[in-house]
């Protein structure tokens, strides 16, 4: 059984069909690339996995379970987190709050802080920038914070909505 099913969905936005009969399935350690021009639809695939929007036809699946019309937050909290295109941060808190928001529904004390070191691994130049405000950082910076705070609610899915916009090459 495939980690996340997406089988037949189709999405609106007002009278405009942004989805028709998408299906996409997902197995565990996977790595899925959405590729298509602006407009395609990717970003409504990744927004109604995520709850943020919900389909008129067709059903989402995740690790066996329904979650069409699963409410964002315990979608987050079932396992599937999203650093969304414009990285969409908090830009007057600190990097290190920030991060901290990525975890807003665990209650793992160790666990949160074991998984803000990984973040630093991972990004050394958020650790510098700890406890600098958000909206204050780089481009690239930025976009290190928004997959930090995605992986700060240990996901089983992260889904990157345009990882590599507005980065330098």
């Amino acid at each position: 059984m495939a980690l996340l099913e997406f089988e037949g969905v189709d999405a609106f936005y007002g009278r405009i069909q942004a989805l028709r009969k998408v299906s996409i399935s997902v197995e565990k350690g996977e790595v899925v690339a959405l590729i298509g021009s602006n407009g395609a639809g990717k970003t409504t695939t990744l927004r109604t996995i995520s709850g943020l929007m919900h389909p008129t036809n067709g059903t989402v699946m995740f690790d066996g379970r329904d979650i069409t019309h699963t409410r964002p937050s315990r979608i987050v909290e079932l396992g599937i987190s999203q650093s969304p295109e414009g990285r969409r941060l908090f830009p007057r808190m600190s990097v290190v709050d920030n991060l901290f928001m990525g975890a807003y529904s665990r209650n793992d004390r160790p666990g949160i802080a074991s998984d803000m070191e990984r973040v630093f691994t991972l990004f050394p130049r958020l650790l510098e920038r700890r406890t600098q405000i958000a909206g204050t950082l780089s481009g690239g910076e930025q976009q290190m914070l928004a997959m930090g705070r995605a992986l700060m609610a240990r996901p089983k899915v992260m889904m990157l909505d345009e990882p590599s916009l507005g980065l330098a090459p």
